[in-house]
């Protein structure tokens, strides 16, 4: 398998994952572990917030400066600090992700020139790659999968009960994932 570079955009302030109505401490556990489980699989880049920095970094992820300009903004961020290399952009609320699965997303990726993962519910977009940074046209936000599809990114076969498909945006969402939940998630929730 290739070199990839992984780029995580994380809020990192008080009104994170706001339509979860989660805790400041809930939403960092859910992006801890979302970033720990791609650590296991390639170089992690993560956009943030300063004051959310150093837990990052104590993972092992390189930690860009969130400038402020909203998600797409922080994703070109990401992609700019990541160089000339495989670069995916993997949202930061996915705490049921496992390394294995993105290990076996990336060796997918690179049969495409640009490739997408959608959500579990098939609208939106929990990650895309490209093999060559300056391709790379992020369109995250609501129905992503149709803006990724529609510039070119190849939608990848992945089951949908995968960690990688199940980001939390909801209440719902979270409680349906259970004990696959991170261990930080966990630990938040209890």
């Amino acid at each position: 398998m290739a070199d990839w570079t992984v780029v995580i955009p994380v809020k990192g302030t008080r009104d994170a994952k706001s339509r979860l109505t989660a805790s400041a401490s809930l939403a960092q556990a859910i992006a801890i572990d979302s970033v720990a489980a791609a650590l296991g699989a390639a170089s992690v880049i993560v956009v943030t917030a300063p004051r959310a920095a150093i837990e990052f970094e104590a993972l092992g992820a390189r930690v860009v400066e969130d400038s402020g300009g909203g998600l797409n903004a922080a994703i070109a961020q990401g992609i700019a600090a990541a160089g000339d290399s495989f670069v995916a952009v993997l949202l930061g609320d996915v705490p049921a992700l496992l390394t294995s699965e993105l290990v076996a997303v990336l060796g997918l990726a690179e049969r495409h020139p640009l490739a997408f993962v959608p959500d579990a519910d098939g609208s939106g977009t929990v990650l895309i790659t490209a093999l060559r940074t300056t391709d790379h046209a992020p369109a995250f936000g609501v129905s992503s999968g149709s803006r990724h599809r529609a510039a070119g990114y190849v939608e990848l076969d992945v089951p949908v009960d995968s960690g990688l498909r199940r980001d939390v945006d909801t209440p719902e969402q979270l409680a349906s994932l259970g004990a696959r939940l991170g261990r930080r998630t966990r630990a938040a929730l209890s």
